[in-house]
């Protein structure tokens, strides 16, 4: 290499350096900014997140972008700066599905940035409980998967705790053979949660015919077994290698591509619109002919786009049912508000769980 390529590259690397400098003095301008507006938010008794704030930032972003940088890396990039600044008001303390590195706390990572404070929880059920005693101010929970459909636990909880869906998160789902070794030979049992061993099933079936499966209660906990046994393999996210220190055997042995799991967050209460939400109810049905006809009438009369209906056994009431609504729009719309009082009259039970920001991907 000449000596003026040199000199070249020297003046290149120093101008980065520089933007480099600007970048992090505009990032502290920014959080000093962000912390002022908290401030101004508890004088006047404000909501600290205001979802549509957001959407419109990351859309005038993207228009003066032009597809110039890569769009992916740039809302990654922002999202992470976006929530830095918004937990600089007030840390997010976020339970999940623990222990750590479950995809459930990938979900969180997703949602909340790298700033917020993780409580791992052994079951869904504690999540909930976290979150309705106020000991932590959000919590993740998965709701449902692309191939193996709806997470009954999450389901039931609605039931019994009170607490309001803030937002959602969808994940693709990656699912790594790992172990200690990264050698297939040593693997003498496969670990992982039963929706995880279920969306591998033919692959292991295939591959791993006379290896026992065992099923645990989180992927994260299969990943912790394979830390501390060599001859345990675990199906487990890319975030329980790097925390285990585990090697991978095979990646992607999941089934089917584009698997994908849906997660909620549940907090005290539900964001302001946003302009592109979900509102997501529990209701109980009248016990005569045509009762749940009569609430999809509603729905077809006011316009409004059902996305997903469910329903769920009551505990210790025989072949009574409660059915999950989600519906796209905020209950501050007035359809979905006209709506939804409509069909409140006609149900036994009715709660509203939320009305939250859908997920962008």
């Amino acid at each position: 290499m000449t000596s003026t390529k040199k000199s070249e590259i020297v003046q290149v690397r120093n101008r980065i350096d520089e933007i480099d400098n600007t970048i992090l003095n505009l990032l502290k301008e920014r959080l000093a900014h962000a912390k002022e507006i908290g401030k101004l938010k508890d004088d006047s008794n404000r909501a600290k997140w205001d979802p549509l704030r957001e959407r419109q930032i990351y859309e005038r972003l993207f228009n003066q972008n032009q597809t110039i940088f890569p769009e992916d890396a740039l809302r990654s990039i922002f999202h992470e700066i976006i929530t830095t600044c918004r937990l600089s008001q007030r840390k997010a303390e976020v339970a999940y599905l623990g222990p750590e590195a479950t995809f459930t706390h990938l979900a969180g990572v997703k949602y909340f940035g790298h700033s917020a404070s993780y409580k791992p929880m052994e079951t869904i059920i504690d999540v909930f409980a976290e979150v309705e005693k106020g000991r932590t101010n959000y919590g993740v929970v998965p709701v449902e998967n692309s191939i193996e459909g709806a997470v009954s636990s999450t389901l039931d909880s609605f039931m019994k705790y009170k607490v309001q869906i803030c937002g959602e998160i969808q994940l693709e789902i990656c699912h790594n053979l790992v172990c200690r070794s990264g050698n297939i030979e040593d693997i003498q049992t496969v670990a992982s949660h039963a929706q995880a061993l279920a969306q591998c099933r033919d692959w292991l079936r295939k591959n791993l015919p006379s290896v026992p499966t065992l099923q645990v209660f989180s992927t994260g906990a299969a990943a912790q077994m394979a830390a501390n046994n060599p001859n345990i393999g675990a199906i487990a996210s890319s975030l329980a290698i790097k925390t285990h220190e585990l090697q991978v055997v095979v990646k992607g042995i999941e089934d089917y591509r584009g698997n994908t799991t849906r997660f909620l967050v549940i907090g005290p209460q539900s964001p302001s619109p946003s302009g592109n939400d979900r509102t997501s109810l529990l209701i109980g049905l009248m016990d005569r002919p045509g009762s749940l006809n009569e609430i999809l009438t509603i729905l077809t009369e006011e316009q409004i786009n059902l996305a997903k209906i469910e329903s769920r056994p009551i505990k210790g009431k025989q072949w009574k049912y409660l059915f999950f609504l989600d519906m796209l729009g905020h209950i501050n719309d007035e359809q979905i508000s006209r709506g939804c009082e409509r069909i409140r009259e006609l149900c036994s039970y009715y709660e509203w769980l939320g009305s939250y920001p859908r997920s962008e991907s």
